[in-house]
């Protein structure tokens, strides 16, 4: 069974995009980085809203071009690789390999994928992590604090429901980003 898990690189006061819609003050360093591939070196499937896909799409040009780093080149791999479910009434199809398209998020659908998945699955997008944390999918958050406060901007998690969760893992890096890994508690 897979577990399904929600990432998200955040400024320190919990937006994951300031207040004009930018989040280059969150791209990672090479050793931020490195550890995100790490992570999702164990996720087998990505479900994104259409708003992220269109952002993480921009990896799939990337996937064997020799003139990347050597982590972008990793990263460019790791989500080639897996694949890819893009939850949208809007977008007509996806241009990416291994992805599928379906008009509507179902979370009876996501728990039977979680049952039958051999790796983990992730789920991107505050609002689609919102609906997976309404219903109860959601198994462990990675959450990325940046050194920055936005003062607003798009929440991490918008109106998520009061969730109990357990402190797994820290770690500090040298550029100031905190990583906190935890297991939700239902």
């Amino acid at each position: 069974m897979g577990q399904l898990v929600y990432s998200a690189i955040t400024s320190l006061d919990g937006y994951i995009e300031d207040r004009e819609g930018s989040f280059t003050w969150g791209m990672p360093d090479d050793d931020v980085h490195s550890f995100i591939n790490n992570l999702e070196r164990s996720i087998g499937t990505y479900l994104y809203g259409r708003k992220i896909y269109e952002v993480m799409k921009s990896w799939e040009p990337l996937f064997g071009q020799p003139d990347q780093t050597r982590v972008a080149r990793d990263y460019a791999a790791i989500w080639h690789m897996a694949q890819k479910v893009v939850f949208s009434r809007t977008l007509e199809n996806a241009d990416t390999a291994r992805t599928r398209m379906e008009r509507s998020f179902d979370p009876e659908a996501i728990r039977a994928m979680k049952a039958h998945a051999e790796e983990d699955l992730s789920i991107g997008g505050a609002e689609l992590a919102t609906a997976a944390f309404d219903a109860g999918l959601v198994d462990q958050i990675h959450l990325f604090l940046s050194p920055i406060v936005t003062g607003g901007g798009k929440a991490a998690m918008p109106n998520v429901p009061a969730t109990r969760l357990e402190l797994l893992d820290q770690h500090v890096f040298g550029n100031g980003v905190v990583h906190l890994h935890y297991r939700v508690q239902n």
